[in-house]
């Protein structure tokens, strides 16, 4: 004779299942978000195998340093990835904000009779054109109705030919004496570390507090999630969007204040592909690119991730560094394919 199941074993094993289900999702998304640091470890081992010089400290700084002006501009860029939206002028922005800032300093430097003051003139300059530059993406975006891609492969076009025709098709060049003074900004260190490295820092820092404590960081999420939900919850979306391309725009000026003493030039080249590498360093960071979920840790990850592929081609002979964009390209692409499992 067949006994009757207990109903305690038939309501226990589901509520087994669930909790397999339940504890299956954590780990899932833990090693979503492991998945950067983990691959930037992977590299760095596969670096010090390949070079011995990779894991020595000039060279770490070094990639930091070249890590610095890309990381800031992607932590601006994970803003607005995370409200869904994207800005292909990046490259272009900081390209003109550079010939700007160097033909301000040239221009104000004998009137106001002190190169320290012209180089902090020419700073702000920087921050406040990249602000204006965000503001007017914002704009249109938002109440133009304007798709961002649109908005910004036209600008794109713009502050390239506008610092092409500045320059008369060539180059803009700092004076000699005032680069002298501006330098520093670039190739000097505090505490050993050089001062892109501080800076990206900071920026980094105050970007994740953003994002990550703030009310309006939580906004941005909900309205890369879903924007007509984030509506319905009183979110004043159009004044989220147009903040994020204004963060964004500061980030580029912060950049490219720091970039122009490197070279002490702008040209029609500068910031070539800066776009392509600051949205792999986004993506690569576990951002999704469709917007509603972003990680600042994972930016600055990802753009130290950049920097050292680049770097080890640089060390090494496996593949010539001029395919270094095609490394990025193919980065983005597998990252966007995960993203859709």
């Amino acid at each position: 004779m067949q006994q009757e199941p207990s109903p305690t074993l038939t309501q226990a094993a589901p509520a087994a299942g669930t909790s397999t289900r339940s504890n299956r999702i954590p780990l899932a998304r833990q090693w979503h978000k492991l998945g950067p640091a983990l691959g930037l470890g992977l590299l760095c081992l596969a670096g010090s195998w390949l070079n011995s010089d990779f894991a020595s400290l000039e060279n770490l700084l070094n990639v930091l340093s070249r890590t610095a002006f890309i990381g800031i501009i992607a932590v601006g860029m994970c803003f607005v990835i995370t409200t869904g939206g994207i800005d292909l002028s990046v490259g272009s922005m900081a390209a003109l904000i550079a010939g700007c800032v160097i033909w301000c300093i040239n221009a104000v430097a004998p009137w106001l009779d002190s190169a320290l003051l012209s180089v902090a003139l020419g700073a702000a300059l920087a921050v406040v054109m990249g602000a204006l530059c965000g503001l007017a993406h914002g704009l249109l975006i938002t109440k133009g109705h304007v798709e961002p891609f649109i908005v910004t492969l036209g600008t794109l076009g713009i502050f390239r030919a506008v610092l092409t025709y500045l320059s008369n098709g060539g180059a803009l060049s700092l004076d000699d004496s005032l680069l002298s003074v501006y330098a520093p900004v670039y190739y000097g260190s505090i505490a050993g570390i050089p001062v892109p490295v501080w800076v990206f820092i900071l920026v980094a820092l105050v970007g994740g507090v953003i994002l990550g404590r703030t009310p309006y960081g939580r906004y941005v999420q909900a309205v890369g999630s879903n924007e007509q939900v984030a509506r319905y919850a009183a979110v004043d979306v159009v004044r989220v969007k147009i903040t994020t391309y204004v963060l964004l725009g500061v980030c580029v000026g912060i950049a490219t204040l720091l970039y122009v003493p490197r070279l002490g030039s702008a040209s029609p080249t500068t910031g070539l592909l800066w776009e392509l590498e600051a949205i792999t360093a986004v993506i690569v960071g576990g951002t999704a690119l469709k917007g509603g979920s972003g990680t600042m840790t994972g930016t600055v990850i990802g753009a130290i991730v950049l920097s050292v592929i680049s770097n080890i081609l640089n060390l090494t002979s496996i593949i010539s560094v001029y395919l270094n964009a095609a490394v990025q390209g193919v980065a983005i692409i597998v990252v966007a394919l995960l993203q859709r499992r």
